[in-house]
């Protein structure tokens, strides 16, 4: 065994640098586990960032690398490429975590997990290309303010992809194309009537489509136009759009703890949502890996504050964990 902690946090994003941040101003001592090269996860993908309190506009990077010096600067250790993929509770109360396959093995006395989710892509050529040039976005809320006037492409048919397609089209889009690949969405039939409703006026519904390509321009920069295609009869359209929204769902990055502790059927980790408590006594969460996290950057760095500061409470009583959380009504 390598180290022993007060917490290690799986996860270097916003929820668990907000963590780490409130754990080493404790005095705790803080290690935080991050599987990628940098700490930041999804939000460094994101040049312009205008919905975050306290600033107008920011890019992820700067945020991220703010964040990562204030940690710092109370003491708490960030380690990078370290992907956690082992999760043991043992009989003392400590929990042991292992990283590479094997490479370390590193013990706390507590665990927050922070390990986020991904946007689900849909593979198809130009995606990458189109999102690196901020041009295919999965988050209407984040982005929706940017295609004012504009016209956009929305691709999904569950509750997120109804309700954020009707966002954008009645708070900033000129014209809203969504497209879903069946003949009748899968969203609660309310959506879809508000939908249809907004649909005569600026929402054109297209079904059964799919999107087959998002062609670049000749200087990478704006999309020439989106190749759309009808699944009943193969027919193909280009579209001339500003942008594109992918509404397919979001993957949480809990598969490494599948068989270990309690998942939903999504994959979410259920927790009491006032203490970021789960099942596991002194296994805390925080952020979009949690079962009805709000998805947004502001609600991850609350979550890993709560569970933060929870901790104290934690390692004062460990007791109060059975009899502070009815297990059967976590939010599953």
């Amino acid at each position: 065994m390598n180290d022993e902690y007060d917490v290690i946090i799986i996860g270097a994003g916003p929820a668990g640098l907000a963590a780490g941040l409130y754990a080493a101003r404790d005095r705790y001592r803080t290690l935080l586990l991050e599987k990628n090269g940098l700490p930041g996860g999804q939000i460094m993908l994101t040049d312009k960032i205008e919905n975050y309190p306290g600033w107008q506009t920011i890019g992820g990077f700067e945020l991220i690398d703010r964040m990562k010096q204030q940690v710092e600067n109370f003491g708490a250790t960030i380690r990078v490429g370290m992907a956690a993929d082992a999760f043991k509770r043992l009989g003392d109360g400590r929990i042991e975590i292992g990283v590479n396959a094997g490479e370390a093995v590193f013990a706390a006395r507590a665990v927050i997990l922070a390990p986020g989710s991904d946007y689900r892509r849909l593979g198809v050529p130009g995606e990458e290309q189109m999102r690196q040039a901020g041009k295919v976005s999965f988050c209407a809320t984040c982005d929706g303010a940017f295609y004012r006037d504009k016209h956009v492409l929305a691709v999904g048919g569950g509750n997120t992809a109804v309700q954020d397609t009707i966002y954008l089209a009645s708070r900033f889009c000129k014209k809203v194309t969504m497209t879903h690949r069946r003949e009748e969405f899968r969203a609660q039939k309310v959506l879809v009537e508000e939908l249809y409703s907004q649909a005569a006026k600026n929402i054109d519904v297209k079904l059964p489509y799919v999107l087959d390509e998002i062609v670049p321009s000749a200087d990478g920069g704006r999309i020439e136009h989106a190749k759309i295609r009808n699944v009943k009869t193969g027919r193909t359209e280009n579209m001339e759009v500003d942008g594109v929204f992918i509404f397919v769902g979001m993957q949480p990055n809990t598969g490494w703890l599948k068989g270990l502790m309690p998942l939903n059927e999504l994959g979410y980790i259920p927790a009491d949502p006032v203490t970021m408590r789960t099942a596991i006594p002194g296994v805390f969460v925080a952020g979009d890996c949690r079962h009805q996290a709000a998805m947004q950057l502001a609600t991850a760095c609350a979550d890993g504050v709560i569970a933060a500061m929870m901790l104290k409470e934690y390692f004062r009583d460990p007791a109060s964990w059975k009899a502070g959380i009815d297990q059967d009504k976590l939010a599953w």
